[in-house]
């Protein structure tokens, strides 16, 4: 079922309910809401302005570890696909595959918020799924934005899954994850744990604030094995004004210290 309002919608997806609302200040811009939590805004004008400080910071952090030119990006998570608009203006010619898992959620998007840039395949899966069948070493980057509501399913948060996002990264890959948490932190910092049991170099980047404990917000978790590419990630955030903040080396031990990784069960 469709209602329209202002031209808003809300409409009947697989996993609930999916709201598509106008933004008032910016043409042909839509926020998504999926169960009633904010989930993509997308300009269709320019994909490049984005509206959410995570996803403009896994722009950002692409660009600080990855080599100029096109990249092979894995999604895991669709919605609105505002990263990957935004990945096929700044890296013409890369290859994108997006899994989504909500298909009636992605017939949506297609439907109001085509998508007109080249490179972009749209793939119906579980993430986790997916990614276990992908050729090994296929990727340039992995992202991996799955949500279930405000929470990551279980199964995409552990040392397997990991793994597996490890073998379908070329050498020299990353693997990047938004999680959302709150004082004190403690699942963030159990993902984080998990990527160090994986990846040689792991690092967190968010708002100095929730770093401290105050406030709930998005985190985002780096992973590789190149050094180089983590300095790198430091200079380009030491800009942000925003005032993110990573965390890598001793602090990121310190982030972790006492906390386990997690396992399939």
């Amino acid at each position: 079922m469709i209602r329209g309002s202002d031209r808003a919608l809300i409409v009947r997806v697989d996993t609930g309910t999916a709201e598509l609302i106008p933004d008032p200040d910016l043409p042909d811009a839509w926020l998504l809401r999926l169960n009633g939590t904010a989930q993509s805004h997308v300009n269709l004008n320019d994909p490049t302005l984005i509206a959410f400080d995570y996803i403009r910071r896994f722009a950002d952090v692409i660009e600080a570890v990855c080599p100029p030119g096109p990249l092979d990006v894995l999604h895991l998570g669709g919605g609105a696909m505002t990263l990957p608009r935004c990945l096929a203006e700044m890296r013409p010619g890369s290859a994108q595959t997006v899994v989504e898992l909500d298909r009636a959620l992605s017939e949506l998007v297609a439907t109001r918020l085509p998508v007109t840039q080249d490179g972009i395949e749209l793939v119906t899966a579980d993430a986790r799924a997916a990614l276990e069948q992908a050729e090994p070493a296929s990727a340039d980057v992995i992202v991996a934005d799955i949500f279930t509501g405000a929470k990551v399913p279980p199964h995409v948060t552990t040392v397997e899954f990991a793994r597996a996002a490890r073998r379908a990264l070329r050498p020299g890959g990353w693997y990047l994850a938004n999680v959302m948490d709150l004082a004190p932190l403690m699942f963030a910092r159990r993902q984080a744990a998990t990527l160090r049991e994986v990846f040689g170099e792991v690092a967190v980047v968010a708002d100095a604030a929730l770093l401290r404990g105050r406030g709930t917000g998005n985190l985002l978790l780096v992973a590789g094995d190149d050094p180089a590419g983590v300095r790198a990630l430091v200079r380009r955030i030491a800009a942000d004004p925003t005032r993110a903040r990573v965390e890598h080396g001793p602090r990121l031990a310190e982030f972790v210290r006492s906390v386990r990784p997690r396992w399939d069960e």
